[in-house]
């Protein structure tokens, strides 16, 4: 493709510029609105600045991505209520036999319930309860934080609804669900094992603490609400669901309809102080606290106050179900899953498939649905048409290809060399642009010229670019979203709050993301 005018370039050019800051830097001084108005923003410049036109700006917004993210959003939630995660909690703590036996049980619980469930579920849910095994059983939370963030990182590959960046890659190839399961659970296996020996290889010593003196029990905190278990995440230092807590107020320039996180927080409270009531402590002056919608709304008066008052006493009244109508009721949850996922290996649309598990989960569930559908994360469904939009402007400039054509002739992936310099070109934009603009911006150029080579290699492709951009995640702190969740869920945990480092992350990250990374590509280049 040939680079378009000067003028449509710099334009198009800066558009996707004041994108990428606000996805990065979502608080930044001079532009503070966050990253889901950060993509419409940029959405918005590539029509008004003449880059593509209205009708290629709705052309580009891909709506099976979408559908697919709002089902297994809704699944997720369903889930969550059925105590799927309390069932993984406990086995994490179940017969525990000293502190390596439960840091490998940590990466193997965190990547199968990553693969099924999402990486950032996964975070979100398991690390207080980290935080909860490794003080019981005297042992510092490093290594159990790292090896939670990094095996949801590499267990997320496994499938197409792991994290956001497979779901674009599994609609936009036209692989199938069981074709790229079969295809990259290799990698992900061995990778796990291999993140896993690496963890206990640098942590061996720290990890003699002794038994807990009773089964630990996966139970919701304050930190991890019930909202935070349902929402996929996008791009480095993304947080689109973690929100202020009752009481504090959100730093300035804080999106609170994307919920983003920022280092500032509240100083970690002694036990003591954790059960007291936080509406005693909520500061005098509300004025720029940012609430989310339904029973967590605030108001400091008027109707809508009262309205967000009777919904969450509502939801606090709601009677609960006899037991044996709670077990019949997880257990059809449970089914409807499963069926969805046998579904998805069976080839069926993954979008309509995730869509109809999540509907018949509503349906089952018997009454109004508004207060689960209200836990799917709308900003990050917007972030997405606006980043589909913005993306595709971009390419319309020519940058992008210009780009391709530089390094094709170095990046082929039937030579080893150039499955290496890919995978470096992959490593770094998406640890730069983060993952999912990589994919869409490389996705179609990488596939076509493995086209050329042949249908297999194009398949490969796929699965090299769905593999290197997710565990390019564990590089540093900020390739992942998942890594933030873990980060700041530990830092804000009142009982057992834990600050993971930037540098502290880095010194394991760099070197096992390479090994990893290296690992996989051998094993996906032999399918």
């Amino acid at each position: 493709m040939a680079m378009e005018p000067v003028v449509k370039v710099a334009l198009g050019s800066a558009a996707f510029a004041i994108f990428w800051v606000l996805a990065v830097f979502p608080a930044v001084p001079f532009l503070p609105i966050g990253r889901t108005a950060g993509s419409l923003l940029g959405a918005m410049l590539m029509v008004l600045l003449g880059v593509m036109s209205a009708d290629e700006a709705y052309a580009a917004v891909d709506l099976p991505i979408l559908g697919l993210l709002f089902g297994t959003m809704v699944v997720s939630v369903y889930l969550e209520r059925a105590d799927m995660f309390r069932h993984l909690g406990r086995l994490l703590s179940w017969r525990s036999q000293g502190g390596r036996d439960l840091l490998v049980r940590t990466c193997a619980v965190a990547a199968l319930a990553s693969a099924l469930f999402t990486n950032d579920t996964c975070c979100v849910v398991l690390t207080e309860f980290i935080l909860k095994i490794a003080r019981q059983n005297n042992l510092p939370p490093k290594p159990f934080l790292l090896a939670l963030a990094s095996s949801a990182n590499i267990g997320s590959a496994a499938t197409p609804i792991g994290n956001p960046q497979n779901l674009v890659i599994a609609v936009q190839s036209g692989i199938s669900f069981g074709q790229f399961v079969f295809g990259i659970l290799p990698a992900t296996l061995v990778g796990s094992v291999v993140n896993a020996a690496i963890l206990l290889c640098l942590y061996w010593n720290q990890l003699d603490g002794g038994k807990p003196t009773e089964e630990v029990v996966a139970v919701p905190t304050e930190v991890v609400e019930e909202e935070d278990v349902t929402s996929h995440r996008f791009s480095p230092a993304t947080m689109s669901h973690l929100r202020t807590r009752p009481g504090t107020s959100s730093p300035p320039g804080s999106d609170a309809a994307g919920g983003e996180v920022y280092v500032h927080h509240e100083p970690v409270k002694p036990n003591g102080n954790a059960n007291h009531d936080d509406g005693a402590k909520q500061p005098a002056s509300t004025d720029g606290i940012h609430q989310r919608r339904g029973g967590g709304v605030r108001a400091a008066n008027g109707e809508a106050g009262k309205d967000a008052h009777s919904f969450r006493s509502a939801e606090e009244k709601e009677v609960p179900m006899e037991p044996w109508k709670s077990a019949l009721w997880k257990t059809c949850v449970y089914v409807i899953t499963f069926g969805m996922l046998v579904a998805l290996l069976l080839g069926l649309n993954m979008s309509w498939s995730a869509i109809t598990a999540a509907l018949a989960l509503i349906v089952l569930d018997f009454k109004d649905a508004r207060p689960c559908l209200e836990k799917v994360s709308y900003p990050l469904l917007l972030f997405f048409c606006g980043m589909f939009i913005t993306v595709d402007g971009f390419n319309k400039t020519g940058i992008p290809s210009a780009f391709w054509e530089f390094m094709e002739p170095y990046a082929r992936i039937d030579t080893p060399t150039g499955t290496v310099i890919l995978a470096l070109v992959i490593l770094f934009l998406s640890n730069v642009a983060s993952n999912v603009p990589t994919v869409l911006l490389l996705g179609a150029r990488v596939a076509a010229s493995a086209a050329a080579i042949s249908p297999a290699a194009e398949t490969n492709a796929w699965l090299i670019l769905a593999w290197t951009s997710t565990v390019a995640g564990n590089l540093s702190l900020l390739g992942s979203a998942a890594n933030l969740i873990v980060c700041e869920q530990a830092r804000r945990s009142q009982q057992y709050g834990y600050t993971l480092s930037f540098f502290s992350h880095l010194q394991f990250g760099f070197p096992a993301t390479l090994i990893v990374t290296g690992i996989g590509l051998l094993l996906i280049r032999t399918y």
